[in-house]
């Protein structure tokens, strides 16, 4: 047996205890800790559930269901009810996710993101259908903080990433980007990236800054670069099948607490950049943060046009579409903030 069926085969065990003990228990995993973002949306959604209702939600983080790949089986097999995961591993489902791997096209301003998140046409209209094809149902999407990369030689200009393994997630349109920014992509799941930067297998990554503090990857790299590229975005889905086999009053329990979990996500968030940031650098000194000016990213800035242009090769039948509804959306939210 791999150690991922290993994994799963636990992971399954565990879950069929659990659903001995309660038929209203519902399972939710998501990519991160209980306590960093996706973690602490889970625990809001979870709070909100069990206030207003009998069933009881069980949270599962990361690693304790296996690796990204092994969640998004177990939800769309319905073993799992509810998953949070990026579109930087649902690309290659639903390849019109990748649009928000598109670099410089959302904006670093938090209202603005926070707004472009809850009202945009894209999300809540055009991707619903998307996911279901896939036997999910897409219940929202939400930023998790500006991008930022950790490297292990300081990044100025794309020059500095020539030949640089940088690990990013299974992604099609990723891999193009750092390609376009002079890297060599690595795909790899997450959970081998801390030891793949300790031995010098990769050389670089990228997370929001919580997540480079909450995992460590400043004790394996010595620089942070700020390029504005991008936001991590995340996606929360249901199984599609259970979604619908409920009674209209838990389906609107359900949309209930998600948008109670949105609003609190976004509150969270305010000033956790920053605060991870000082956390980072009272562990490590000899750490350097670097926010490239608008002089330097320029030549960062100018491969976004080959990547959306790679993006509308790749990115499915609607992939103009939604990357001209996403704009409109962003413009709107611009207009309103």
């Amino acid at each position: 047996m791999t150690y991922r069926n290993l994994i799963t085969a636990s992971a399954l065990a565990l879950i069929a205890g659990a659903s001995a003990a309660s038929a209203d228990t519902w399972r939710y995993a998501f990519e991160e800790a209980m306590e960093e973002v996706q973690g602490k949306f889970a625990q809001k959604f979870k709070e909100e559930i069990e206030a207003n209702s009998d069933h009881e939600i069980q949270l599962f983080p990361f690693g304790t269901l296996g690796e990204s790949a092994d969640t998004m089986e177990q939800a769309q097999s319905g073993i799992l009810q509810f998953v949070d995961q990026s579109p930087g591993f649902t690309g290659a489902l639903i390849p019109e996710a990748q649009v928000f791997f598109v670099p410089y096209l959302l904006p670093q301003d938090e209202e603005q993101l926070a707004s472009f998140f809850k009202n945009s046409k894209a999300i809540n209209e055009m991707f619903p259908p998307l996911y279901e094809e896939q036997g999910l149902k897409l219940l929202t999407m939400f930023p998790e903080g500006e991008v930022m990369m950790t490297t292990t030689e300081p990044v100025t200009e794309p020059t500095d990433l020539n030949e640089v393994k940088f690990r990013v997630m299974t992604n099609p349109l990723l891999v193009e980007s750092y390609q376009a920014f002079g890297a060599t992509p690595t795909p790899l799941p997450w959970g081998e990236v801390y030891g793949a930067l300790q031995t010098g297998i990769i050389q670089g990554q990228e997370n929001p800054a919580f997540f480079i503090e909450s995992t460590k990857m400043y004790e394996v790299t010595d620089h942070i670069t700020r390029l504005g590229h991008n936001n991590f975005t995340t996606a929360v889905m249901a199984n599609l099948d259970f979604y619908e086999g409920l009674g209209e009053e838990d389906q609107t329990l359900i949309d209930d607490a998600i948008n109670v979990a949105f609003d609190y996500i976004i509150e969270y968030q305010q000033g956790l950049t920053e605060e991870s940031l000082e956390k980072i650098m009272e562990a490590k000194p000899s750490m350097t943060i670097t926010t490239l000016t608008e002089k330097q990213r320029q030549p960062f800035m100018e491969t976004a046009d080959d990547v959306e242009a790679e993006f509308l090769e790749i990115g499915g039948d609607q992939a103009q579409e939604i990357l001209d509804q996403l704009k409109a959306d962003l413009e709107a939210a611009a207009a309103e903030s």
